[in-house]
């Protein structure tokens, strides 16, 4: 079986660091990822693809990368269930960082700017 996926987009919002109960680091981001087409009104459109990324993975992306910065991904499919508030089913479909590529540096703030 093969599940593998590669991605390169760009983060919509700071990227933050998290640990798990047993103190493993990790992170959720969203990757705006373009279309490979045009809309009706000649617009690309983007997909939003959510990331879960663990232990260095994860430190790096908080350390090096911010709202804007571009990434390449490589990682696997999952999907997962809970039960919500009205006792419903709910799948969420998530992608699992196995190697990540840091394609622009981090963007620096105004403030650094000459």
């Amino acid at each position: 079986m093969i599940n593998e996926v590669v991605l390169v987009g760009r983060l919509t919002r700071v990227p933050e660091l998290k640990y798990t109960s047993e103190g493993i680091p990790f992170s959720h981001i969203t990757v705006a990822v373009n279309r490979n087409f045009r809309n009706q009104e000649g617009e690309v459109e983007a997909d939003f693809v959510s990331i879960t990324l663990w232990r260095k993975n994860a430190e790096n992306m908080t350390k090096y990368c911010d709202k804007g910065s571009i990434i390449g991904v490589v990682g696997r499919v999952q999907t997962r269930t809970f039960e919500n508030n009205l006792q419903q089913r709910v799948y969420v479909t998530d992608i699992i960082a196995e190697y990540v590529r840091f394609l622009s540096g981090k963007p620096s703030s105004p403030e650094n700017q000459p």
